[in-house]
């Protein structure tokens, strides 16, 4: 049932989690995208407070 070796197990916890961080840039450039879209669509087209 476990076909990894110890060999191949110390390696790939040694490793950086790629899938990670790239799930990470990606959501948070989503938020990013999201943020301006709103900011430039909503908040400035209204005008100043008061």
């Amino acid at each position: 049932m476990n076909s990894v070796s110890e060999e191949e197990r110390k390696k790939i916890l040694a490793s950086s989690p790629v899938g990670t961080w790239a799930l990470m840039l990606i959501v948070g450039g989503g938020m990013v995208i999201a943020w301006l879209m709103m900011y430039y669509g909503v908040f400035l087209p209204r005008g100043h407070i008061g």
